[in-house]
C-alpha cells in the first residue's frame, strides 16, 4: 500500500513536471524572440498583416495559459490550436513551409495539450527550412492514430538536442 502511494506521488510529481515542461517550452525566449523579430518586421512592412500577426499570437498564448493543467484536450481544439500557430510560422517562413493536413474529425479523440505544436516545432528545429528545401510537414490520421510526418533535412548548423520535449510527450502518454 505504501509503495502504491509513493508511486502514484512520484507519478503525480512527473506529471506536473511535464505539464510545467510543456508550457515553459511554450513560452520560452527564443519562441518569444522569434515571434518580436518577425512582428518587428511586419510593423514597418504591413501594418494590417501585423495586427492579423499579434491576434494569432495571443491566442497561441491564451491557448497556453488556459490549458497550462489540463491534462487532456479534444482534437477539435488541439487542431484550431495549431490553425493559429501555423499562421505564425507562415509568416515567419512563407512559402518555405507547407503543411498537409488530413484529419478524420469524427473520431471523439483526446490528446494531452500542445502536443501537435512540439511536434511541428521539432520538425523545424532538426531540420532546414528555405528557399532550396521547403519542409513539408504532414498531419494526419491513419488507422486511429494520429500522424505526424515530414522528410529528413537535417540543419546545416544544427546544434546538439536534449529531446526534452519528446521525452516530455512519451511521459504524458504513458501517463494516460
Amino acid at each position: 500500500r505504501e509503495q502504491q502511494l509513493q508511486k502514484s506521488a512520484l507519478l503525480q510529481r512527473e506529471r506536473l513536471k511535464g505539464q510545467f515542461e510543456t508550457l515553459r517550452n511554450q513560452i520560452n525566449p527564443h519562441f518569444l524572440f522569434n515571434n518580436m523579430s518577425v512582428l518587428s518586421s511586419l510593423v514597418y512592412k504591413d501594418q494590417d498583416k501585423a495586427v492579423d500577426f499579434i491576434n494569432e499570437l495571443s491566442k497561441v498564448y491564451r491557448y497556453v495559459l488556459e490549458n497550462k493543467s489540463a491534462e487532456l484536450v479534444r482534437l477539435e481544439e488541439e487542431l484550431a490550436f495549431l490553425d493559429h500557430y501555423i499562421y505564425l510560422l507562415k509568416i515567419r517562413f512563407g512559402e518555405n513551409i507547407i503543411f498537409d493536413i488530413s484529419i478524420d474529425e469524427t473520431q471523439n479523440s483526446f490528446l494531452p495539450p500542445m502536443c501537435l505544436q512540439i511536434l511541428v516545432e521539432n520538425t523545424i528545429q532538426h531540420n532546414e527550412t528555405s528557399q532550396a528545401n521547403t519542409l513539408r510537414i504532414a498531419i494526419f490520421t491513419e488507422n486511429n492514430r494520429l500522424i505526424v510526418s515530414n522528410p529528413t533535412q537535417p540543419r546545416s548548423d544544427k546544434t546538439e538536442s536534449s529531446q526534452t520535449g519528446i521525452k516530455n510527450m512519451i511521459f504524458r502518454y504513458r501517463f494516460f
